[in-house]
């Protein structure tokens, strides 16, 4: 072929290459528009930790149930005042409430108005139906009580100076039943409301103040603005009210609780890794060049990630933010191997040393990339998430290294002393052979025996709570003072229609009041205590009417003149009306309405401080058709032991899988590439029980990102054989990902905490370990042994 031909021919891989690096450029300015657009609009983040758990795709009744009564209150912040004096509490209430209207940042928080004049608009509903409204109480008294002291009682409540409250006239209700009825009400929502409207507990007088939030309690910047706006308002109450206790809860607070350390999270392990990441380039290299383009390399494959996450699941979760700031210690290997080979062959042009580096290249993101959809395999959509989030990170990263380094790494890369002193350590780290060998692995196995012996799991969900200590006391005293039920455990309630529905609640909560009245359990909630069945309005109607009538004749006796019991509505109450009246407002997120073939809602409980409470809930559903317990805690930390037991199978399976793949490329050689990342899976294990701490799901997780980034180290020193620029490459990139994930050790998410530390201390070592089992290069001898 002539001269200039063959120039041709070479040039054109190059211009393929130019508008390749061109279309990224495009695809990056596309996606960079898309996201600016939609993170204007609203920040698409998820901080509910439920959703990085499995739901229950067999049982979509239940999941849908958890997710309704997590919803009703998800942007609801209550606000306790409490004071020994009831005026001084009322001072308080005034105080914050005024000072919340004028602060610069009222928007953030607005009162909730619901409930204003709620009372006399159920009240409102409920009256033509109130012949049928009967506590439990109320009606053995009607049905064992005679007609004579019945008829007593109404005199009494008729002309008596000391009769009861009243909340419709005599004739409606001459036995005061209605009043009764609804103290119960409030009894059963553990309100213990004074005259004043004041909430009396523990001995102090409680104003109760709501707010709902208008917009996302997710902010980027870091900052609680909702928890300085109340402390702003509750130093405000303080000067009105001197001594003054203040409790904040709700979702709103634990989201932005999450927010600020999520910033704070990000800044430290994000920037942390990059500027370590720039550190170890500048020492290698000693040039601004390599820094810069490392740099766009990280950014653009964290930017690009974040994106595609955003564009397939619709939200990116918090913690999948915090996870893939670790991305910047495992992404810049490519720009790292680039460099490290530009520097040890100086002369060679940059075309052929990317075809040179490519198959090595494509190797390396094959591997990570397969440890990271390891990740996936657990049907958890936040591990998911963090699987799509890492593999396009890793994929931008690689794409930008191989189509933008040629062209804009233009200049030299010289040698420098921390290059040339890190490549000869290699010559000087021993290699074990022989009697050594053996030694040091029955050391290795004796400490990984110490270690297993003290080995714990810990698959409790509430492991992963990551709310501050002192957000989660106020929230549930909160809890605890407004009888406010747990949304984790309930009773599910089904049925063919509404009226089978509310016949089965009855008969649940006939036993959830014998187990109330033992103290064995607080109170419940339960549709049917404010709707009765059918069945039910019927026989207490009969019940009211047959009495009352009896007891109107006796005093029309006794007072000479003519009673006559007013009619009420024949119909009964539905569901369908009730639902659609302000009355339901209580216990609406109760009502699931029409799933499956029928219907369905929850039966809340409280106070489960008792040692055998869930014990006995759970035999309170025991025999009743269409009920059943659940306790979605214990639900999910079942399910997490069971992934965690399946994980480990599936680890095993993938070291089996490995080293076939191992042995089919180096024969006799492959251990020398997987003993020292068993070993170090191992030892990671060991030591973290040795150190106290519990393994659970997130740690095989780690174990099993550490297989596929751990061998690595010991194909590239397999492959390079003593090569020096090869082993600087190596180091760099080993240090740059035990720092990011040693950062990921720092989180206060239990469960990024956990894969951080594994993963600190696994890459750790078996990058120690991996020189001592290489084979001897070209420029070692035999003495090195």
């Amino acid at each position: 072929m002539r001269p200039g031909a063959a120039a041709a021919a070479a040039a054109r891989p190059h211009r393929a290459w130019r508008w390749l690096a061109l279309a990224w450029l495009l695809v990056l300015l596309a996606l960079g528009v898309q996201q600016a657009l939609q993170w204007r609009q609203q920040p698409p983040i998820d901080t509910d930790i439920l959703a990085m758990l499995p739901q229950d795709a067999h049982d979509r009744l239940l999941s849908d149930a958890t997710r309704r009564i997590a919803d009703a209150n998800s942007r609801d912040v209550v606000v306790l005042l409490g004071s020994d004096d009831s005026a001084a509490a009322l001072r308080a209430q005034e105080a914050f409430a005024q000072a919340m209207a004028d602060d610069a940042d009222s928007g953030l928080l607005r009162p909730a108005g619901a409930m204003d004049g709620w009372f006399d608009q159920a009240r409102g509903f409920y009256a033509p139906y109130r012949d049928r409204l009967l506590t439990p109480a109320q009606r053995d008294q009607l049905q064992q009580t005679g007609a004579g002291d019945l008829a007593g009682q109404a005199l009494a409540s008729l002309y008596g100076p000391m009769g009861g409250p009243r909340l419709t006239a005599w004739l409606q209700d001459p036995l005061a039943l209605w009043p009764a009825w609804w103290q119960q009400q409030a009894k059963a929502a553990g309100l213990r409301l004074g005259d004043d409207g004041l909430v009396q507990a523990d001995g102090k007088h409680w104003a109760v103040l709501r707010f709902d939030t208008r917009d996302s309690a997710f902010q980027l910047d870091g900052e609680p603005h909702i928890d300085a706006l109340l402390e702003r308002a509750g130093t405000a109450a303080r000067g009105a009210a001197p001594g003054l206790e203040i409790l904040h809860a709700g979702v709103p607070l634990h989201a932005e609780a999450a927010a600020v350390q999520a910033n704070r999270e990000i800044n430290t392990i994000g920037w942390g890794s990059l500027a370590a990441v720039l550190l170890l380039v500048w020492l290698a290299f000693r040039s601004l060049r390599p820094i810069l383009l490392v740099a766009v390399s990280l950014l653009v494959g964290c930017g690009v990630a974040l994106a595609v996450t955003v564009l397939v699941f619709g939200k990116v979760h918090l913690l999948t933010l915090v996870f893939g700031a670790s991305l910047v210690g495992v992404a810049e290997d490519y720009g790292i191997h680039w460099f490290a080979s530009r520097q040890a062959a100086p002369r060679e042009s940059r075309w052929t040393l990317l075809r040179h580096l490519l198959p090595g290249l494509w190797l390396a993101l094959l591997t990570s990339a397969l440890a990271y959809l390891a990740l996936a395999m657990a049907p958890f959509p936040g591990l998911r998430q963090m699987a799509l989030f890492s593999v396009v990170g890793l994929s931008a990263a690689f794409v930008t290294v191989i189509l933008w380094f040629p062209w804009l790494d233009g200049g030299q890369v010289r040698q420098t002393g921390f290059s040339r002193w890190l490549g000869g350590t290699l010559q000087r780290w021993p290699r074990l052979a022989g009697r050594r060998l053996l030694l040091v692995l029955v050391g290795l196995v004796v400490v990984s025996a110490a270690g297993m012996t003290r080995l714990k799991v810990d698959d409790d969900l509430r492991s992963l709570q990551s709310s501050p200590p002192a957000l989660m006391e106020q929230q549930i005293r909160i809890s605890r003072l407004l009888g406010m039920p747990s949304p984790a455990q309930f009773f599910l309630v089904q049925g063919g229609d509404a009226e089978q529905l509310l016949q089965r609640e009855e008969a649940l909560t006939r036993r959830l009041r014998a187990l109330e009245h033992d103290g064995r359990i607080g109170s419940h909630r339960a549709i049917s205590d404010w709707l009765p069945s059918a069945a039910q309005q019927q026989a207490d109607a009969a019940l009211t009417r047959g009495i009352e009538a009896g007891v109107l004749r006796a005093v029309a006796e006794v007072s000479g003149e003519t009673l006559e019991r007013p009619a009420f509505t024949a119909a009964p109450m539905t569901i369908e009306r009730f639902v659609a009246s302000p009355a339901s407002l209580p216990v609406r997120p109760l009502w699931l309405g029409r799933l499956g073939d029928g219907v369905a809602s929850v039966v809340l409980v409280d106070d489960l401080s008792q040692p055998q409470a869930l014990r006995d809930l759970q035999g309170a559903g025991a025999g009743l058709d269409g009920v059943r317990w659940v306790d979605r805690t214990d639900d999910f930390s079942r399910l997490l032991g069971h992934y965690r037991s399946l994980m480990s199978v599936m680890l095993l399976a993938g070291i089996a899988l490995v080293f076939a793949a191992l042995w089919w490329r180096y024969r006799r050689d492959a251990w020398r590439v997987m003993v020292p990342t068993l070993l170090a899976g191992t030892l990671t294990v060991a030591l973290l029980s040795l150190f106290g701490q519990p393994v659970q799901l997130f740690n095989v997780l780690a174990l099993m990102l550490l297989l596929g980034m751990g061998i690595d180290y010991g194909i590239f020193l397999l492959e390079h054989r003593g090569d020096p620029s090869a082993w600087v490459a190596v180091c760099v990139g080993a240090a740059s990902t035990w720092l990011s994930f040693g950062l990921l050790g720092l989180s206060a998410t239990p469960a990024l905490r956990a894969f951080g530390l594994t993963l600190l201390l696994g890459i750790g070592l078996v990058w120690l370990l991996s020189p001592l089992f290489r084979p001897a290069g070209v420029h070692e001898t035999k003495e090195s042994t």
